[in-house]
């Protein structure tokens, strides 16, 4: 076989080779160090999950805590695995960026807001394109060299031929695939029959041509890659980032590398755009291990370095029917969605914060040495990841947003509040815009020797505090049972004579304390818990009623504090409505 010959017949429009598109994309630093270059490659689905927040949090963190000699930082870059038409869905990269970004996650190349057309000069960054669906020449010059080595071949096997072949292997408990005995018939193709199939209009795809291998005669191109025989079967050995030493056998399977259509398949375009890319790190889900052996080979083949895995553990969450873990799935768990966090309004320090504890598992400690640290002080590691399932548990995602939300200036979470509702409670946006107003409101409590950690979320903390807005004030529960329908009247009736809003705290209670003793309730709630026969009630029963009245609720920050902030016109109103 002339394979010359060969790669001239099937890429007669290739004309670059890949040493040209070794020049065009060159090494990014002349001394790189430990420079870290990683890359984010979704497909354009339309769905951005946890798993890609976790994924991605994991790239931005390694590149921008990684630095070169000369002190510039590592890059995160955004390339779009758009190969399959059926999953390509509109507008799903802004969807990416602007879901990514909401969590403080940026790129510094990469495909963009602006180029998401799929516009031939996607051109933030000198590396791109950065959509695979644009890159269909640098691929196909590569499977051409690969051709000319002898490395790579067209088969034109039919569905039917396949099928044929996996019910053989099925039927005799083989591995499927086409390898072996299964590719002999492509293989062994002479120019003139591979001619005149193309002359007859045959499809076909072209296949990497495995190699024999056995770990003598394995020579790894990166330096990166061991390999060991083990009772007749050739093993690799690669340093995962995460997992250590990954051990496997080495590929046998012919995989395609280009479809009938000229597209090149994922295993392929992966490791072309990681090599012209200078990808340092790959981050990617543990379920892609399965793969590894075909990824390692092609590296080899093409005398690429291979770059540094960090296969992350996949994210499970506990079964509340079965008590089992189990994986996040889309159909059962809301919350695998980003857009939840962003409905429910999680603010983005608390998720990132919390995914820092499944990620490292040295951050709680080090956040409870540094309470008021930024999280970008925290060193993140991959020798700190776990290898076993990730598990996620909203109730302990609520509990650290509690601390965050704490961090947070009122100012500051007032203005978070406010964009979340022009968004997600447009009608209640307007009223939120009074600033001041609403800062008082996030601030009560905060300072206290045991400050309140009620606020989680914004959804939650717009229910939260929504009685101090007229349009959203009900009131949602009954009196106490201790307190009758007439003393309840006149608890109010005389906690109106006496009001005063320049009252301080003390002054204030000191007339809750009175009325109580007048109406026959227990001053001290100690001494109706000893002699519930002696009283109606206590102080708490009475001062409930007050507080129900003017927030809703028997259930509340101070009273006090949240009448001096409502205003006293609104206190006299609500409480003049509730008498009737």
């Amino acid at each position: 076989m002339d394979n010359n010959k060969l790669a001239e017949l099937l890429f007669p429009e290739i004309d670059k080779t890949p040493q040209e598109y070794e020049a065009m994309y060159p090494a990014r630093w002349e001394e790189p160090g430990d420079v870290i270059v990683t890359r984010l490659g979704p497909s354009p689905t339309g769905f951005i999950h946890l798993g890609n927040l976790y994924g991605a949090f994991v790239d931005e963190r390694l590149a921008h805590q990684s630095r070169t000699p000369d002190g510039e930082q590592g890059i995160f870059y955004l390339r779009i695995e758009d190969t399959d038409d059926k999953r390509y869905v509109e507008g799903a990269v802004e969807t990416i960026i602007r879901s990514l970004g909401f969590f403080g996650i940026n790129f510094d190349e990469g495909a963009t807001m602006e180029d998401s057309s799929v516009a031939d000069d996607a051109s933030n960054g000198a590396y791109g394109p950065y959509y695979q669906s644009q890159r269909g020449p640098i691929y196909q010059a590569f499977v051409k060299d690969l051709v000319r080595k002898g490395q790579a071949y067209p088969c034109f096997l039919t569905e039917e031929e396949l099928t044929a072949i996996r019910s053989e292997q099925e039927a005799n408990k083989e591995t499927t695939g086409i390898y072996g005995k299964y590719a002999e018939k492509s293989r062994n193709l002479t120019l003139e029959e591979i001619e005149a199939n193309i002359a007859a209009g045959k499809s076909y795809v072209m296949r990497l041509k495995s190699s024999d291998t056995s770990a003598g005669s394995v020579n790894g191109a990166s330096g990166k890659v061991k390999y060991e025989d083990r009772d007749g079967v050739t093993y690799f050995h690669v340093n995962d980032a995460i997992r250590g030493d990954v051990a496997m056998p080495v590929n046998d399977q012919d995989v395609v590398i280009l479809k009938a259509n000229g597209i090149p398949t994922y295993h392929f375009a992966h490791v072309i755009d990681d090599h012209l890319m200078r990808t340092t790190h790959v981050v990617r889900g543990e379920e892609w291990l399965m793969s590894l052996p075909i990824h390692v080979e092609l590296f080899e083949k093409l005398g690429f370095e291979l770059p540094t895995y960090c296969h992350t553990a996949v994210l499970m969450k506990i079964d509340e029917e079965t008590g089992n873990k189990r994986k996040l799935s889309k159909r059962k768990d809301p919350e695998l969605s980003l857009d939840y966090y962003r409905k429910e309004g999680y603010h983005p320090q608390a998720v990132k914060e919390y995914l820092l504890t499944i990620l490292n598992s040295n951050f709680e400690e080090w956040r409870a040495a540094n309470p008021e640290a930024d999280i970008d002080e925290f060193r993140f590691t991959t020798e700190k990841m776990s290898s076993g399932g990730a598990l996620f548990d909203l109730d302990k995602l609520r509990d650290i947003s509690k601390d965050v939300l704490l961090r947070i200036p009122a100012d500051e979470l007032a203005d978070y509040l406010l964009e979340w509702a022009r968004e997600f409670k447009p009608n209640a946006a307007p009223l939120l815009e009074d600033k001041e107003y609403l800062t008082q409101i996030l601030d009560l409590g905060r300072h206290d020797n045991k400050p309140r950690k009620d606020l989680i979320y914004a959804k939650q903390i717009f229910d939260f505090i929504s009685y101090f807005y007229d349009e959203y004030f009900i009131i949602e529960e009954r009196i106490p049972e201790q307190v009758s329908d007439e003393d309840a009247k006149e608890i109010l009736k005389r906690y109106l004579e006496t009001y005063d809003h320049s009252d301080d705290q003390s002054q204030w209670f000191e007339k809750i304390r009175t009325i109580t003793a007048d109406l026959g309730y227990a001053v001290k709630p100690k001494d109706y818990k000893k002699h519930p026969e002696d009283y109606k009630g206590s102080v708490a029963h009475v001062s409930t009623v007050v507080r129900i009245a003017v927030m809703g609720r028997s259930q509340s920050p101070d009273v006090w504090s949240i009448q001096q902030i409502l205003g006293e016109d609104r206190v006299r109103e609500r409480i003049s409505q509730l008498i009737g």
